[in-house]
């Protein structure tokens, strides 16, 4: 144990060492410096890195031809490869979040003229995973951004088609098994907490729908993680988020746990055989789905530079259906 002195030593050192040095700066002006662009000369926009990643797979999704001069600028193999030089860079850099949203847009380019300016990007990821993964012991279950299961389920719906070997995609499914497998009875009675986009055991429930072979397994493995689910006992899981403040930056995120709840609970319904479990989840779906819409277009940055992101993959996986 340190000694007084050796405690006031350590503060001192602390407190004069400049460098490194995270600076959460809020960049308001292009007399900043450096500016985010300068940075990040494809993904400077949508207020934060994985917001402009992820708002650029939503364009994609959409209406790309009406905007290609855009993604001409922007995903352009320097560009890409610079961003893919500032992730290897910071390994811990927007794990696994961002890197998952850069694979999914990687998955949506495939087969465009976009496509090749991906390789850096997409190799960096996997460089990236491939050093995580052993030592990443514990998933992080919380309702954020680094959120383990939401992050791997996505690479594992676009990984191939980015382009991620299948040893990679091999060792996702391994450690979400690791994590998750014997997982039972659920804390779902905690959920919501009050700034959460996404719902910790949904998003298990959904990276574990991806890793079991069939429906029927799938289902035992979900009846004993969620047991109302099965019984018909009430389940907080299955209530539409009150969101008591759409403009307030934290408190609306529970505008994007409606959408990314009515996401999980579909995707987790359709990958069920018929009964209780499965209609109780499509009707709970559609209700948070009714109730997360509206707000997908405010007129107010704090929810517009994300929220339709997640419009998008609730509407993929009703498509589905």
């Amino acid at each position: 144990m340190l000694t007084p002195e050796e405690t006031a030593q350590l503060a001192a050192a602390n407190v004069t060492r400049e460098y490194p040095n995270f600076t959460a700066h809020l960049t308001t002006s292009p007399d900043d410096r450096p500016r985010p662009s300068d940075l990040h000369p494809a993904f400077y926009g949508a207020y934060d890195w994985h917001s402009s990643v992820h708002m650029h797979w939503l364009l994609l999704r959409t209406r790309p031809e009406a905007h290609a001069d855009v993604l001409d600028r922007h995903l352009t193999r320097e560009n890409l490869a610079r961003e893919a030089e500032y992730l290897l860079a910071r390994p811990s850099f927007e794990r696994p979040y961002g890197w998952a949203w850069l694979v999914a847009l990687a998955a949506e380019c495939h087969g465009t003229r976009w496509a090749d300016a991906f390789a850096p990007a997409v190799d960096a990821v996997d460089r990236l995973l491939t050093d995580w993964l052993p030592k990443a012991t514990y998933p992080v279950r919380h309702g954020n951004h680094p959120n383990s299961a939401f992050a791997l389920g996505l690479i594992l719906d676009t990984g191939e088609r980015a382009g991620l070997p299948a040893h990679t995609l091999d060792a996702v499914r391994d450690r979400l098994r690791s994590w998750f497998a014997d997982d039972h009875d659920a804390p779902a009675h905690w959920e919501p907490s009050g700034q959460d986009f996404l719902s910790p055991s949904l998003t298990e429930a959904d990276a574990m729908r991806r890793v079991f072979g069939n429906a029927d397994d799938f289902a035992t493995w979900l009846d004993r993680f969620l047991p109302a689910l099965a019984t018909g006992a009430p389940c907080p899981l299955l209530d539409v988020p009150v969101v008591s403040d759409h403009s307030d930056p934290q408190i609306g995120h529970l505008l994007g746990l409606a959408l990314s709840r009515a996401a999980a609970l579909r995707a987790i319904a359709n990958a069920l055989p018929e009964g209780i479990v499965r209609e109780r989840l499509a009707k709970a779906a559609q209700e948070h789905l009714e109730a997360g819409l509206p707000a997908v277009e405010s007129g107010d940055f704090t929810t517009d530079h994300w929220l339709a992101t997640f419009a998008e993959l609730a509407r993929e996986h009703y498509e589905r259906k």
